[in-house]
């Protein structure tokens, strides 16, 4: 694989393991988590649209704007206000646990939205583990506590609400280029909160470390994540590039405990395992179109086209549901 490759799958994985830490940050600062959410989705949106303009991709929209909306409320207005009410309850660790279920929701949403995804074997049993794994998590390091269990179901929402977002993209948006769906998207979620963040606005001025998490959230881990992500799939295509849904949440449960000084129960670690095996099972033992191969071939270099523009065009990308 390239060095850009590299660079870009290193960089994405630590953005989209980031961004727990800096909403807990904003909240924790006294942040409404409707605010925190509409902020980072007007700035990723204002940077989005310069990219989707320059690229030319808005007009593949046409059409399917219905779509977008959803799409806008159910990946982005729904579950970016839900996480951070989350927070304000538990730790950005155990939240990034939580959210790591979202393939798990996925294959949960298949059994009823696509017969042919439907979970058996090995599939099945991996539901099994990870639905273990939020089990324990809930039950040893969260029960009992009701504002902790309250924070938890609000995130386990929130991945639900991502887990909707790949069946819409295989259907009444599949061929459009997600940089154009995630922008409009994004357009639609930030028009849909803006009545609810101008009804709660933030009591006072947003301190130094407030504000820069609301940039840090819009400007790198929405809009410059998102485009790293694109870039990535260009190179080494989707199979190889989904595999930061492995590394992510690592990444977010480290943030948690050397930054924030956050301590990890036994249910916390018990819970993360059997949630990542548990989502690698759930997936046919692998990252479509197949983690041993993605990892055995990780290393060899890029296989999609190298795309002729500044920004790749990314129509057949598809964007992780555990974005945070």
């Amino acid at each position: 694989m390239s060095l850009r490759a590299w660079s870009c799958f290193a960089a994405v994985s630590v953005l989209w393991g980031i961004p727990y830490l800096f909403i807990k940050l904003a909240v924790d600062d006294g942040l409404p988590p409707v605010f925190v959410a509409w902020s980072r989705l007007v700035i990723g949106a204002v940077i989005l649209l310069a990219i989707a303009w320059r690229m030319g991709v808005l007009a593949e929209m046409r059409g399917r704007l219905r779509w977008g909306l959803l799409w806008g409320l159910t990946e982005m207005a729904i579950p970016f206000s839900l996480i951070p009410f989350g927070e304000q309850r538990v730790s950005s660790s155990l939240t990034a646990i939580l959210i790591a279920s979202a393939p798990l929701m996925v294959a949960l949403l298949a059994i009823r939205l696509d017969p042919a995804e439907r979970a058996r074997g090995a599939r099945l049993a991996g539901l099994v583990v990870g639905l273990a794994g939020v089990v324990a998590l809930m039950g040893i390091d969260v029960a009992g506590r009701s504002e902790e269990m309250l924070g938890a179901g609000a995130v386990l929402l929130a991945t639900l609400c991502y887990a909707v977002g790949p069946f819409t993209l295989r259907g009444p948006l599949a061929g459009i280029d997600t940089i154009a769906v995630v922008t409009v998207a994004m357009v639609f979620g930030a028009l849909a909160l803006t009545p609810l963040a101008l009804a709660d606005l933030p009591a006072a001025m947003p301190s130094a470390t407030a504000s820069a998490s609301l940039v840090v959230l819009g400007v790198a881990c929405s809009a410059a994540a998102l485009v790293l992500f694109a870039i990535l799939v260009a190179e080494v295509g989707g199979g190889r590039a989904i595999v930061i849904t492995y590394v992510s949440p690592i990444v977010a449960v480290a943030l948690g405990v050397t930054v924030l000084g956050e301590s990890l129960g036994v249910g916390a670690v018990a819970g993360l395992l059997l949630i990542l095996a548990g989502s690698w099972l759930a997936t046919d033992g692998r990252l479509p179109p197949g983690l041993g191969s993605a990892l055995r071939a990780f290393g060899r270099g890029p296989r999609a086209r190298a795309a002729p523009r500044d920004v790749p065009d990314v129509g057949d990308a598809r964007i992780d549901p555990t974005v945070a």
